[in-house]
């Protein structure tokens, strides 16, 4: 298995990983619209299915209305079903956190379903407890996903207040 950094995410890689899997992130996601990412990591397999995935953007968000700063946006991070329980998850999001640390922003954010919150935590991922709100076309919505925050530089603290994400979720 190697990690590698995908060219592009094509329509075909994706439906390999998901693998007919109905509301891969859950279904509080389902409704909404996302962002694309701008990079693409996999996982793949010594026959060259992709047994993983996980993308970054540079995402501007602003606290409270006042403060705002850029973030290394996680997103698509998936496990095909069949190869869960097995780590994988670390496999592909460790190098992706390595890479982002040399991408400017002091600090990671991602969203996911509670059930995940653990498994993000021992990765060093923080819940983020304020609200967090994301544009959509119909205006601004509260996330019903949990968002979390990483520091990628020592000393990164993360600010109380709401969240607002400057433009789609990730």
């Amino acid at each position: 298995m190697e990690f590698v950094e995908l060219d592009e995410l094509t329509r075909a890689d994706w439906a390999g990983v998901v693998a007919g899997e109905h509301e891969p992130f859950g279904p509080e996601g389902g409704e909404l619209a996302w962002r694309e990412k701008e990079r693409h990591f996999a996982l793949r397999a010594g026959d060259g299915r992709l047994l993983a995935l996980a993308a970054t953007v540079p995402v501007a968000i602003e606290i409270d209305g006042a403060r705002s700063f850029e973030v290394v946006g996680l997103g698509g991070v998936i496990v095909t079903r069949a190869e869960r329980g097995r780590g994988l998850m670390a496999k592909v999001v460790e190098p992706v956190l390595s890479l982002a640390r040399e991408m400017g922003p002091d600090h990671a954010m991602l969203f996911c379903h509670r059930g995940l919150v653990p498994v993000y935590g021992r990765l060093g991922f923080s819940e983020i407890t304020a609200a967090v709100w994301a544009e959509q076309s119909r205006g601004p919505v509260k996330m019903p996903m949990c968002a979390m925050w990483l520091a990628l530089r020592a000393g990164a603290t993360w600010p109380a207040g709401r969240v607002d994400v400057l433009g789609l979720p990730f």
